[in-house]
């Protein structure tokens, strides 16, 4: 699941290293970068957002003044190099209070509280030819696309659906389930072994594409053990 977000700071070069961190997270969908509070409340009301990310010290309107504007809030994440607004940051149930220059980890760690908080729940339901039937995050080995259906391995059963791969996916936390192939989706805890161009889990081979490998190659690389 992507996060909706946008940057609300007067300052360009603060907006551009905002936006580079939010492009590494992987999960952030950066809706708009706006440059003052009129701005940002066009986008609000234009389309869904998840999450803000909002300077204080701007011109015109303050961040904490625009923040008591808004009738529904999304999740906050305060960006300043003024401390001393904290205590009013959090009166107003702000998310998180990032102090500029902001840090890599610094940022990971507001940001990783934004996704918990928006994490969908750990199960969907999918429509079958004989009605519905209840799927956990935790039971699924992988999703394959397969015509206009998918079908969906778990630890209990085979399951098939006529729902496409993509709109599963969007209901996946990406943390936990990864797509290694146009048609295959695979839960990445449940991986056992990587073989030439195949995966083992379970007892099933599942291909995954070179278009596909380097995130792959990426989490298997962080878990190796070396010498």
């Amino acid at each position: 699941m992507m996060i909706r977000c946008i940057i609300v700071d007067d300052e360009p070069l603060a907006r551009e290293g905002m936006e580079l961190l939010v492009k590494e997270a992987g999960f952030l969908d950066l809706r708009a970068s706006c440059s003052n509070a009129i701005e940002a409340n066009r986008v609000l009301a234009e389309q869904p957002i998840d999450l803000i990310f909002l300077d204080i010290q701007m011109p015109r309107v303050r961040g904490i003044d625009f923040l008591k504007s808004l009738e529904v809030r999304p999740l906050v994440i305060i960006t300043t190099a003024y401390p001393h607004y904290a205590l009013e940051g959090f009166e107003l149930n702000v998310l998180d209070y990032l102090l500029k220059p902001i840090t890599t980890e610094r940022f990971l760690k507001a940001v990783n509280r934004a996704r918990e908080a928006v994490l969908p729940e750990n199960f969907f339901f999918i429509k079958t030819h004989n009605g519905y039937e209840k799927i956990l995050h935790q039971e699924i080995l992988f999703i394959e696309a397969s015509q206009n259906y998918s079908i969906i391995q778990t630890s209990r059963g085979r399951f098939m659906t006529l729902t496409a791969l993509r709109a599963i996916e969007e209901q996946l936390p990406p943390a936990k389930f990864l797509r290694v192939h146009k048609s295959y989706i695979v839960s990445v805890d449940k991986i056992q072994a990587l073989s030439g161009n195949e995966l083992t889990i379970d007892k099933h081979k599942v291909p995954f594409g070179k278009n596909y490998k380097d995130p792959l190659m990426k989490i298997i690389d962080g878990r190796l053990i070396r010498k």
